[in-house]
This record gives structure tokens, C-alpha cells and sequence, in this order.
């Protein structure tokens, strides 16, 4: 079995967000950037399953040479091998079409994402990679096991868990949930050693049409200061809701 794993490069969560004078693009500089953590749930749940029925694993990005680091720590984690689309991830369309045009390449069973990225969360590329491949998808999943042709998945759905059986091949968008937290795999020297050696290849991007485009970033704007209010003071509580905060 076949399994491709889509991995993201995201600023890390501690990372301090600034934008370009010009508010125009994301400034860079100074800033960490990690495996998106939906994606890594994912990722070990598709090494689990070369450990226990020998899939061979892959994993995927649509970056520049900046995002190579993040691939050899998912290859450290336990990926057979890596390939890097070489364009800038413009938008969820370009993205999905690029790993669209991979997947029809190499006869993947199975495309495991995470259900979204934490640095624009579209929650846009998992569907729409299974619509242009016409594959079933299973969206919000917590739970896959891989029996014979057919994948037994849990997704969180309102006021529960649905459990569900879909035919392989398909798309999976994970999240935390897939695996236990305490089951993340943290590279250790061994798997940092072996990722060197491990393949990473470069392909170039097909033509793909963009469909959106960013115009302004600005960040949220800053809280105003805390208003205390006697408990008693009803009053003043209902004027300030309804002539400062004007929610009532």
C-alpha cells in the first residue's frame, strides 16, 4: 500500500506574526517554522501503518527550498522518502493541484492531510485534492484502520462520532484525535541520521489557474482597556453594552 502524506511548513505557534511595511505579504524574518500539527497527526498514524502492515509512506509539499528542513523531519519521523513540488503555495487551489497531478503520477491507495493548515486554516486543499481525483473523503477524522480495499474511518461530526467504511482509494483530512498526543513520534538521532540518506525529490509545478489572491494582511485589532462594574450596577452595565459596546 501506497500512502502519501500532505505535510504544510507553518510558522511555529510561539512565533511572533508580522507583516511586510507595504501590509502586502507575511514577513519571515526571525520566524520558526514547523510541520503543521494537524499534518503530523497524520504523519504518524501513516507511519503506524508501515510499522504494523508495511505501507510505504511519502510525503509531499508544495514550497520552495525553504521547507526541505520540515520534509527531513517527517522523513526523521519515518517516511520513506520525500518530494517537494517546487512552486510558492499561492493559494489552496494551486496547492490541491499540484498534489492532484502527483498522486494521478504514482498510483497513491491512500492521501492522508491535515484538516487544515494553522497559518490560514482554509480547511480547502483535502476536498479539494478528493474532488479533482473523484476519490471518496473523510473530513475531521479520528480514527483509521486500513482493512483490505477499504478504509474504517471515525470523523467528529455535531454532537458525536460517525463511523464510516469508504473504498480505497480516498482522502483522509485528520486532526488531533488520529493518534494520541503522547504517540507523536520525536526524532531521535537514529531517525535525524537516516533522513539524510532518505530521498527528497524536487519536481516542478504544473499549470494551475489562481483563484484568489491576497491584497491586505493587518492584525487584529487591540483590545481596548477592561471595564470593572459594580455588580449591583445594572444600569451602568446595560448602558455601556448598549451605547459603547452596541451588542444590545
Amino acid at each position: 500500500m501506497k500512502v502519501l502524506v500532505c505535510i504544510s511548513h507553518v510558522p511555529d505557534t510561539t512565533a511572533k506574526i508580522n507583516f511586510t511595511s507595504d501590509q502586502k505579504s507575511f514577513d519571515k524574518n526571525g520566524v520558526s517554522f514547523v510541520i503543521n500539527p494537524y499534518d503530523e497527526f497524520g504523519l504518524t498514524r501513516a507511519v503506524w501503518l508501515q510499522e504494523k502492515q508495511g505501507a510505504t509512506v511519502t510525503v509531499v509539499n508544495v514550497g520552495t527550498a525553504e521547507t526541505e528542513p520540515t520534509l527531513r523531519k517527517a522523513l526523521a519521523i519515518g517516511a520513506n522518502d520525500a518530494v517537494r513540488i517546487n512552486a510558492e503555495p499561492t493559494d489552496g487551489y494551486f496547492v490541491a493541484k499540484q498534489i492532484a497531478h502527483l498522486v494521478k503520477e504514482n498510483n497513491y491507495d491512500l492521501v492522508i492531510a491535515g484538516r487544515e493548515s494553522i497559518d490560514y486554516n482554509g480547511t480547502q486543499v483535502p476536498g479539494m485534492l478528493a474532488a479533482m481525483l473523484d476519490w471518496p473523503f473523510v473530513n475531521a477524522c479520528v480514527g483509521l484502520d486500513i482493512n483490505g480495499d477499504q478504509a474504517e474511518v471515525i470523523r467528529e461530526i455535531d454532537g458525536g462520532k460517525e463511523k464510516s467504511v469508504v473504498s480505497l482509494p480516498s482522502v483522509i483530512a485528520g486532526q488531533k484525535g488520529l493518534v494520541e498526543e503522547k504517540d507523536l513520534k520525536i526524532p531521535n538521532m537514529r531517525g535525524i541520521m537516516q533522513a539524510r540518506s532518505k530521498p527528497l525529490s524536487v519536481i516542478e509545478p504544473v499549470d494551475a489557474d489562481l483563484k484568489t489572491e491576497a491584497v491586505h494582511y493587518e492584525k487584529p485589532a487591540p483590545k481596548g482597556d477592561c471595564k470593572m462594574i459594580d455588580p449591583d450596577n445594572v444600569e451602568e452595565l446595560v448602558n455601556l453594552l448598549h451605547n459603547e459596546a452596541k451588542v444590545i
